[in-house]
């Protein structure tokens, strides 16, 4: 440039020469820097943990550092019930795996609170059943079921209990549900 002349005939070739003599940046500062900013949301946990781990890839960062860092990005209801556990998990697949199973079990356990609350609101009356997206956040086929065969007991069937082959006789009474 201070001769005036043009060196490079392609924008190309000049961002090329640009960042071989500058480089790129420093890629480890750069999946720092999104480690600290990263955040669960309202994402589940399984999607966090995904991507926490592609940002974590080029980040230098292993053991409790990671930790930390993981720890400090998922939502805090689900951090506070890990930091309770009383024998901590010492790597970071093992808080993985403990952060999974507890978003699934949180989530699964407000659905049951809202289906009781419902419940409840309906004087006792069973609340309406959730189809699949409601109940699990995906669409799944419902089982068949299929209708119990109502048939009258043969005339000559004991009304008692029998004995069954090969099987002991206890005092033990079956309760039926109503």
């Amino acid at each position: 440039m201070e001769t005036e002349e043009i060196e490079f005939e392609l924008a190309g070739e000049f961002l090329a020469e640009i960042r071989k003599e500058f480089g790129e940046g420093d890629e480890k500062s750069v999946k720092v820097a999104e480690l600290k900013k990263i955040e669960q949301g309202g994402r589940t946990m399984e999607e966090f943990v995904q991507n926490f781990k592609r940002i974590a890839r080029g980040s230098g960062y292993k053991g409790h550092p990671l930790i930390e860092e993981f720890k400090w990005g998922m939502n805090r209801s689900i951090r506070r019930k890990l930091m309770e556990v009383e024998n901590q998990s010492c790597s970071i697949e093992k808080w993985f795996k403990r952060a999974i199973a507890l978003d699934r079990n949180y989530k699964e356990s407000r659905r049951e609170e809202e289906r009781l609350r419902g419940k409840k609101e309906n004087n006792g009356a069973p609340a309406p059943r959730l189809n699949n997206q409601e109940a699990f956040g995906q669409s799944l086929p419902w089982p068949q079921v299929w209708p119990r065969r109502q048939e009258t007991p043969p005339q000559w069937a004991p009304t008692g209990p029998t004995l069954m082959e090969g099987v002991e006789r206890t005092n033990a009474t079956m309760v039926t549900p109503q």
